[in-house]
């Protein structure tokens, strides 16, 4: 083993968080939507992503015409991703059939905690309430 693969090695990998929205064909999507999820589900697993939240975000009509399509479905995930990952991401939503468009950003810890608890209806000010311990002598006041 070299000296440089001996440092990539000791290097752990960081991960950072994203906001994926992908764009597919809203017709499509309400004939089939678990597959429509499922072939998005597999373009983030193959560029190594975990997802932590997704779901529709918005169906409506397209400011402009994109492969015939007028109308689309924006759907959006929240994932944690290497990224070396982001490379692999966009070339196999470039070759899906499902994906018509696709726009990915990275977020902070603060706005990723914030749109994983919009997406998944949980409010962040209550898991944190909840999360602090209460102490004894404070209730018997």
């Amino acid at each position: 083993m070299s000296a440089a693969a001996a440092v990539a090695e000791s290097k752990p990998v960081r991960e950072k968080l994203y906001e994926g929205m992908f764009l597919v064909d809203s017709g499509k999507f309400a004939m089939d939507s678990d597959a429509i999820v499922g072939d998005i589900m597999t373009v983030l697993k193959k560029a190594g992503a975990t997802v932590v939240a997704h779901r529709p975000w918005q169906d409506g009509k397209l400011a402009y015409e994109i492969n015939g399509m007028k109308k689309g479905m924006h759907y959006i995930v929240c994932f944690t991703m290497p990224g070396a990952g982001m490379k692999t991401l966009v070339r196999q939503a470039q070759l899906s059939e499902t994906i018509v468009r696709q726009m990915v950003i990275t977020q902070p810890r603060e706005v990723f905690d914030a749109t994983v608890a919009a997406i998944t209806g949980a409010t962040p000010e209550a898991e944190a309430v909840a999360a602090v311990p209460v102490a004894a002598d404070s209730e018997a006041e």
